[in-house]
């Protein structure tokens, strides 16, 4: 269906606000109906058929179907691990199950009595095309060293959670009839999901948005609701208004507590990187500047000179054996 953009730069919008960020698809997800078109046949020929060559051909065409469809949940599941820095791999592997139904479900659409071998080597070839067509599931965590799986697995299920809030807030608006609002909404939706790329990329940051991922986002999707049952029956501007300006209060929120977020990673970066520059310091290592001045000392004329040039660096301390 048709809906209509509502973007910083359409009549009416805000330039504050970000575009809503366009669903994650992978590049390949647009074969799959060529699973299905190779099903076709199957569906088309079985009511010209015996009845056991018909329940063959339905039956295959049914495996075929099925495996078009685990073939995209995999694909999207692919894409939604990709487009994450931190991400464990599926829990069951969609593609490679669908590459298995895709072979059996050609196999037996070309059965035919006495013809068993070619009917697998039919399927056999089905499965390897459509590896090399798709791939293979990701089989491994990306991003994971160092993250503690409790806490990742925490993050998920709050940010799931969250998400059914964000759909009852987008199924409520639906009901204003309201093109405006649902953008507005979208809009909202998208600066919420900023905040749940950065605690699903550091999951110690869960502690501090988990009033937001929470509590507000309840209270947002319960005035939504509120909203949409009063605005349908009154159409009120001032209703409008008030909503509007929840939806801007919150969003200027989630904002802040995201670059908040970001800011304390780099603010603990830098920790990091000073501790370890005193840590170098104290076991007597140089720096890059200094070893750079160790090089560049016109005192050192030959390879042992080099060598021994850090020692005569200014304001370095000891003396020579």
């Amino acid at each position: 269906m048709a809906q209509r953009f509502g973007g910083r730069y359409s009549p009416g919008g805000n330039q504050q606000n970000p575009v809503p960020a366009a669903p994650v698809r992978h590049a390949l997800e647009s074969r799959v109906k060529w699973i299905t078109i190779a099903a076709s046949p199957f569906l088309l020929g079985a009511f010209f058929r015996a009845p056991a060559g018909m329940f063959t051909d339905l039956a295959a065409f049914g495996i075929m179907a099925l495996a078009g469809w685990l073939t995209r949940e995999g694909l999207q599941a692919e894409a939604a691990y990709d487009a994450r820095r931190v991400a464990r791999r599926p829990a069951f592997p969609r593609k490679l199950l669908g590459g298995v139904l895709t072979g059996l479900g050609l196999g037996l659409g070309a059965y035919e009595p006495g013809a068993l071998a070619g009917a697998g080597l039919i399927g056999i070839a089905g499965a390897v095309l459509h590896w090399l067509a798709f791939g293979p599931d990701p089989m491994r965590d990306k991003g994971m060293e160092g993250v503690d799986g409790f806490q990742q697995d925490r993050v998920d299920r709050m940010v799931t959670e969250a998400q059914r809030y964000l759909d009852g807030m987008k199924d409520a608006i639906l009901r204003t009839g309201e093109r405006r609002l649902e953008a507005r909404v979208a809009m909202f939706e998208a600066t919420v999901h900023d905040l749940f790329r950065q605690v699903q990329q550091n999951p110690a940051d869960l502690a501090a948005a988990r009033r937001y991922i929470g509590v507000y986002l309840v209270g947002a999707r319960d005035a939504t609701v509120k909203f949409a049952d009063l605005y349908a029956q009154t159409r009120d501007a001032r209703t409008r208004q008030d909503y509007e300006a929840l939806l801007d209060d919150l969003e200027t929120n989630f904002a802040a507590r995201t670059r908040q977020l970001i800011q304390g990673g780099r603010t603990d970066l830098d920790i990091e990187i000073q501790v370890l520059r005193d840590r170098l310091a104290r076991e007597g290592v140089a720096s890059p500047e200094r070893a750079t001045a160790a090089l560049e000392s016109r005192d050192a004329v030959t390879m042992d000179e080099l060598l021994r040039a850090p020692d005569h660096v200014p304001g370095r301390t000891g003396t020579k054996n």
